[in-house]
């Protein structure tokens, strides 16, 4: 990782610039003073998502997820608890599949739920299945 990252802020969306080691101290958007690192996965939509993920220098793991869906629901409180751990690390987002059907066809999800890890903005892996916190860390290597 570089000396500095940019991180783009879950709440106004601006990209901001810092210093790598200041990601794990919890530190506040320059534009809105809101945190960056928020510990909960960040939900997107179709027109927020490629701003998102090509902007941030930080792993995004995308959960393509529906409201529906039992194993997606059982898998919610563990991909949170995976976002609390990895805070300023990595960003975990969220995507509903029947909200969003042009990024579920972008991304060719078959089935749910399934999540994809980008790294500046390029698919680098996927699993599809529900996973456990720790099946989630272990996954992303962390």
């Amino acid at each position: 990782m570089s000396e500095t990252l940019h991180a783009v802020c879950p709440h106004c969306g601006k990209t901001n610039r810092l210093p790598a080691a200041r990601a794990a101290q919890k530190p506040d958007c320059g534009a809105c003073d809101k945190p960056l690192f928020t510990g909960k996965p960040i939900e997107l939509d179709d027109a927020r998502f490629a701003a998102f993920v090509e902007r941030t220098d930080l792993p995004v793991v995308v959960d393509f997820w529906a409201t529906w869906c039992g194993p997606c629901r059982m898998m919610a409180p563990q991909f949170e608890q995976a976002a609390r751990e990895l805070a300023g690390r990595v960003q975990f987002v969220k995507v509903d599949t029947d909200a969003n059907p042009r990024l579920s066809q972008q991304y060719g999800i078959r089935s749910i739920p399934t999540i994809v890890l980008l790294h500046g903005g390029r698919e680098v892996r996927r699993n599809s299945g529900a996973m456990s916190a720790a099946q989630i860390e272990a996954w992303l290597g962390q």
